[in-house]
């Protein structure tokens, strides 16, 4: 990594569990060791539990770490707050319940010199993952890989690298920051499929890394996690059909920048 720099987004909403579990923590005790320049920007979106208070408590204590408290957007846009405001030249974006522990930074880090997107895979077997869900994450892979990105395995993994520069070239475009039904809660969505896709087409070179990945998430938006993944699952497979639609009507083709 020759910019030796690296900003690391987390996005939050209604993460009081992790938070009290240590994960900041975790985050802090590994990049303190690290020889590279770095910062912590953790976006708050709007939480409705104690989670801005607890990132308040931290962030005043760890000058590296600092904190957006944002009005409700959604994922996507809580992630855009955060790479606009980025001081550094590589952005990395990862979930609050470290599912994929932040010391796997270090396997992206050797190929963003030579791409400019660097992704985590979980790969197709995942850790801690229920039944339903090893199941049907394959039944997902097969269909999506049929109609777009079929040399990536794994869209979803929330853990990926960009060149700053190229991050503020796609956020913009995503269609899905258009969609007011995005902002309501906080669920997995494919706005990580238009976002690999749109940097497909624009012809930005993305490298796919495995890395560690174990189910960790103790959040309060869960609810119960199989009935969550069923409604997900459908809501994936309508997104994935917007995007394909979205392309065909030629809304990818031009680069607002």
């Amino acid at each position: 990594m020759n910019q030796n720099s690296l900003t690391i987004i987390i996005p939050c909403y209604n993460e009081e569990n992790n938070l009290k579990r240590g994960v900041l923590d975790q985050v802090n005790d590994y990049l303190s060791k690290q020889k590279y320049n770095w910062e912590v920007i953790i976006c708050n979106d709007e939480s409705t539990d104690n989670s801005l208070d607890l990132i308040k408590q931290f962030v005043n204590k760890h000058p590296n770490f600092r904190y957006l408290d944002l009005p409700h957007g959604g994922k996507p846009s809580a992630v855009w707050s955060g790479i606009q405001n980025a001081k550094f030249d590589i952005v990395l974006f990862t979930d609050m319940d470290q599912s994929t522990p932040i010391d796997q930074v270090a396997k992206l880090l050797p190929h963003i010199d030579k791409y400019d997107v660097v992704i985590g895979s979980r790969g197709i077997l995942r850790e801690g993952n229920s039944i339903l869900r090893k199941i049907g994450g394959p039944v997902f892979l097969f269909l999506r890989r049929l109609f777009m990105l079929s040399n990536i395995i794994d869209t979803q993994c929330g853990f990926k690298m960009f060149k700053t520069n190229v991050a503020k070239n796609l956020f913009p475009n995503l269609q899905f920051f258009k969609d007011t039904d995005e902002k309501k809660g906080w669920r997995v969505s494919a706005f990580d499929v238009e976002l690999l896709f749109m940097a497909q087409k624009w012809g930005y070179s993305i490298k796919e890394v495995v890395v560690n990945w174990r189910n960790e998430d103790t959040s309060n938006t869960k609810g119960d996690a199989d009935d969550r993944y069923k409604k997900e699952s459908i809501q994936m497979i309508n997104e994935i059909k917007r995007v394909l639609i979205n392309n065909l009507k030629g809304v990818y083709d031009k680069k607002s920048i």
